[in-house]
C-alpha cells in the first residue's frame, strides 16, 4: 500500500528536529504531498509530524 502525505502546517517555528524529519519525508512546504510505501519507518515519522500533515491511503496501480 502507498501513503500519499500532505504537508498542512509550515515548520517554521518548529523545532530543528521536526524539520528533519519532514525533509527526510520529501516535504519542503506546505500544500506539497509525497507517495511513499507504508512501512513502520514512515508511520514513525508520520506519528511524530501528525500535528502538520494529512495522510491518506492510495491504491497502487489506480
Amino acid at each position: 500500500m502507498t501513503l500519499k502525505i500532505t504537508m498542512t502546517k509550515s515548520y517554521i517555528g518548529q523545532k530543528d528536529k521536526m524539520k528533519k524529519v519532514a525533509m527526510s519525508l520529501g516535504l519542503k512546504r506546505p500544500n506539497q504531498f509525497v507517495l511513499r510505501k507504508d512501512t513502520p519507518h514512515i508511520r514513525g515519522m508520520i506519528r511524530k509530524l501528525y500535528y502538520m500533515v494529512k495522510v491518506e491511503e492510495v491504491k497502487e496501480g489506480d
